[in-house]
């Protein structure tokens, strides 16, 4: 589609919505931006895109003129595709591409994208620091900051791009094609977003929907969803499993991470040569070197690369031992399956803080995992009376309730002995106590280095 000189709605104001308007200043579309919010300013909206672009900006209502302008629609992520303001946008025929199908659109080079309910961020991290180390052009873009649109037009032919892909950003797909692509595990999350899990895993599974078997898709063959898709994916599967053997992909058989291809079998490393702790990151490892290994990063760059990388900030993340008490920052824990792997990843008696904002999981796995490792469980937030009866049901005794994230802290530094550890990991997002969970991590991160 031809945007030059043309009006394009763009939904949302935030980081996404701001990078699909530059974007399209650069094309020579003409923006129209709109904030349902009331409050929102169009100045200093204004004050974040081209001083000289064409720009109209709107907010509160969106006048029913202004659709009749317009050629295409690109939501910001935020946007759920299912509103009777998306509804009607359909109904009058408008195209609509996410700030992902945007960027797309207009970049050039090869294209990783890595999309799962848990462990996106550490592995997009990784493959791109792989990447980093055998090419000169390589931008990591998407859901882990920085938006595909930001960088699309200085993107070459020679350039690679790892993209963090959301299911908010996969439901507004339309062309969207990575030459390798990735799900890493698919368990229930954002369900007050996309009502069921059948709707979920479709919307994960658009990741590889338009690749060909001359394309690659990553699975985690001991997720049931995964292992299933890889039936009927239109791309050449490379499958990963931290359980068993495969006779083709990469396998954990002891402590040793191998790779199955062509009827050879060749040992990696030793999964104790890794920085990361937690059987989680083990199959992060695994995803990620199949990833740039069909990506063409030589093997021994990709194994170097493994062994110096450290955890991603508020991912299973080491602050500090104070006291003789180890804290570690899951803030990123924001779903039980999440949560479960930070869990795992003790091997301390744990005082765990849990709460939050609630996404209507529920909690029994995430309680069931608490056995032999959880000692105190300090809830706050909206979900605290929901998981303290969980907690309860499943033969928890020790829950403390705390009116808020500061006491919460108090709470644990009170509690821990030495040779405990303090885990924040809390199953649920922060919304409502914070604006996203990276400030709920830096507070955590404060306080104990304030001790």
């Amino acid at each position: 589609m031809e945007l030059k000189n043309k009006k394009v709605l763009v939904i949302g104001t935030g980081i996404s919505g701001t990078g699909a308007a530059r974007l399209l200043l650069k094309a020579g579309a003409v923006p129209v931006l709109y904030d349902e919010k009331e409050d929102a300013k169009p100045e200093e909206i204004r004050s974040r895109l081209a001083k000289d672009g064409n720009v109209e900006i709107f907010v509160g209502k969106l006048p029913e003129s202004v659709t009749e302008e317009v050629c295409l629609a690109v939501p910001s992520p935020g946007v759920p595709a299912d509103t009777e303001f998306m509804e009607g946008l359909r109904k009058k025929g408008i195209p609509i591409w996410g700030e992902l199908e945007l960027g797309y659109r207009y970049a050039k080079g090869r294209l990783a994208a890595i999309t799962g309910t848990n462990g996106k961020t550490t592995t997009t991290t990784l493959v791109g620091q792989m990447m980093k180390e055998c090419y000169d052009s390589v931008y990591v873009v998407g859901n882990i900051g920085t938006p595909y649109t930001e960088t699309a037009f200085d993107t070459t032919e020679e350039t690679v791009t790892v993209a963090e892909v959301s299911s908010f950003q996969l439901e507004t797909t339309e062309d969207f094609r990575p030459d390798v692509s990735a799900i890493l595990n698919i368990t229930p999350d954002h369900l007050n977003r996309h009502h069921n899990m059948e709707t979920y895993v479709a919307v994960k599974e658009r990741i590889a929907e338009k690749q060909t078997k001359e394309d690659v898709c990553v699975l985690n063959y001991e997720d049931r969803y995964t292992r299933e898709f890889g039936g009927r994916c239109p791309a050449r599967v490379i499958f990963f499993s931290s359980k068993r053997k495969l006779e083709e992909g990469l396998y954990l058989e002891g402590e040793e991470i191998c790779m199955a291809a062509g009827g050879e079998v060749r040992k990696l490393m030793n999964i104790h040569d890794m920085k990361l702790v937690g059987m989680c990151n083990v199959e992060n490892v695994m995803a990620a070197i199949a990833i740039a290994f069909s990506m063409g990063v030589p093997m021994e760059r990709i194994l170097d690369t493994v062994k110096r990388f450290r955890a991603v900030e508020h991912r299973i993340e080491f602050v500090a031992t104070k006291n003789g008490v180890d804290y570690y920052n899951d803030s990123k824990g924001t779903n039980p399956d999440a949560a479960i792997q930070g869990i795992r990843a003790m091997s301390r008696p744990t005082v765990l803080i849990g709460g939050g904002y609630d996404k209507q999981s529920e909690y029994d796995e995430w309680v069931e995992a608490f056995e032999g490792r959880v000692k105190c469980l300090v809830l706050v937030g909206q979900t605290a009376e929901k998981i303290e009866a969980c907690a309860r049901k499943h033969g928890m005794e020790n829950i403390i309730r705390a009116g808020s994230f500061e006491e919460a802290l108090r709470i644990c530094t009170e509690t821990a002995r030495e040779g405990d550890a303090v885990l924040l990991s809390p199953a649920c997002a922060s919304w409502g106590m914070f604006p996203n969970y990276e400030a709920r991590g830096k507070m955590f991160k404060d306080y104990v280095n304030s001790l």
